[in-house]
């Protein structure tokens, strides 16, 4: 025998509906942002090969090879170090890059996580 809901259990469903809802857009949110903070640490280390690739190799400009391989971040806002300018064969050079996320979660807030990658290679290749 199937009893249908009456207007008392109805009731009831909504409202713990509406006590779990905040927690269950905080964690949707929250796996969002952390998927996209993820992604720009991913996409740091990768122009940070790049950029030290460029410097060791002496084949180019490292500062714009790290902001051009890293397209969906503002290039303005990466901040590139190279530690020996020009190269030395033999010797190691290093490129540091720095840069804030900024996350915005709804229901607990916003703030920024700040990334550096490190690329080190010989001079020369």
């Amino acid at each position: 025998m199937v009893t249908r809901p009456t207007r008392i259990d109805r009731g009831a469903a909504l409202v713990e509906f509406a006590m779990l809802l905040p927690i269950l857009i905080l964690l949707v949110f929250g796996v969002i942002e952390f998927g996209r903070g993820y992604h720009t640490k991913s996409t740091l280390t990768h122009a940070a090969r790049e950029s030290v690739r460029v410097a060791a190799l002496d084949s180019g400009d490292p500062v714009s090879t790290a902001r051009n391989a890293a397209p969906n971040l503002d290039a303005g806002a990466i901040t590139v170090t190279v530690s020996s300018d020009p190269c030395t064969l033999g010797d190691p050079v290093t490129v540091t890059l720095e840069y804030d996320h900024t996350y915005d979660i709804p229901l607990f807030g916003t703030g920024t996580w700040s990334f550096a990658e490190e690329g080190v290679m010989r001079c020369g290749g």
